[in-house]
């Protein structure tokens, strides 16, 4: 088969597409020939040897695709030969064949063509997991949202006003609101012209019961102190590129709790709880509640240009691989 190959540590010009042997299930594991693959930020940390968990290369890159199910372990129960399904991998996405185990897996649903199900596992999974289990958010809650229109953003969006809450969606740029707005945003903030803290703190009545973070840097300060009395921040990642190092007495005089969300841990530490969550997500979009919105579509060999899109901070919604 053909993957694409992180032959070692770097920046992800440097991946190469190569042929591999392709993969054959264990007991428990299904093989998918993949049709499309999601890239997501922590893709271009994982390449680049910065991530949490460090692959050692060689390796496939990749951590959400969708495909048609071509082999099972001797002990899958969940999927048959033929089955359409969305994966999640830890690594293995971008190629033509994917394995996982039939945990990190669900049914394609049938109001989504591949390109959206490719985009779907890890931000719809992320930001379902971090609104539920993370925030325990609750009907009439105020969300503000940074970095509002991009992958795992523009999923909060959706999903928080699913759950009945009051969203204030947060991004650079007025298209970038106005795809969030597109999306359910009540109420809009350019933090590249306005005060983030005032501005959201404003909107809010006096400060935000929940603030979805996958930005971090000078945002994130600005953001804590948005947070209402017993406000919830969630840590999603860093696009920013910057860690920033929160100050204590914030949370103190709030009695705000910082929650880190890191979903794919949990969701293999938790596999009951995932394929709940995973099952309500797909109620919803049958429901026509959430949308996933794929705005760019490339080729396997123009990964490239795909990455870019992401690195640049440019992305509306999803960005997709397309493999076969």
């Amino acid at each position: 088969m053909r993957a694409l190959t992180c032959k070692a540590w770097g920046p992800v010009t440097d991946l190469v597409i190569e042929e591999w042997d392709d993969p054959v299930p264990g007991d428990e594991d299904i093989v998918i020939d993949v049709k499309a693959a999601g890239i997501n930020f922590p893709d271009i940390l994982i390449i680049a040897g910065q991530y949490q968990d460090k692959i050692p290369p060689p390796f496939i890159p990749g951590n959400e695709a969708s495909g048609i199910v071509s082999a099972v372990g001797s002990k899958v129960s969940r999927f048959k030969i033929g089955d359409k399904a969305i994966v999640a991998p830890r690594g293995g996405g971008f190629a033509e064949k994917c394995k996982v185990h039939q945990n990190a897996a669900t049914h394609l649903p049938s109001e989504l063509n591949f390109e959206q199900g490719a985009g779907y596992a890890v931000t719809y999974g992320t930001s379902y997991h971090a609104l539920k289990q993370s925030a325990g958010l609750q009907p009439g809650e105020t969300v503000l949202v940074l970095g509002a229109a991009g992958g795992v953003g523009i999923t909060a969006v959706q999903i928080a006003k699913a759950m009945g809450a009051r969203v204030i969606a947060a991004a650079s740029s007025d298209e970038k609101l106005k795809f969030a707005r597109d999306a359910g945003a009540d109420e809009l903030i350019n933090y590249s012209v306005q005060p983030l803290k005032e501005t959201a703190k404003e909107l809010s009545g006096g400060g935000v019961d929940v603030v979805y973070d996958p930005v971090g840097g000078d945002l994130s300060h600005q953001a804590l102190r948005a947070l209402a009395w017993h406000g919830r921040h969630l840590i999603i990642g860093f696009a920013s590129g910057d860690i920033p190092q929160l100050p204590a007495n914030i949370t103190l005089l709030k009695e705000a709790s910082i929650v880190g969300v890191w979903w794919g841990t949990w969701a293999a530490k938790n596999p009951d709880l995932q394929i709940q969550n995973m099952s309500e997500i797909s109620a919803l979009v049958a429901a026509g509640t959430l949308q996933p919105k794929i705005t760019e579509s490339f080729p396997l060999e123009d990964f490239k240009t795909a990455f870019q899109i992401i690195s640049e901070r440019r992305a509306r919604g999803k960005v997709i691989l397309l493999i076969a």
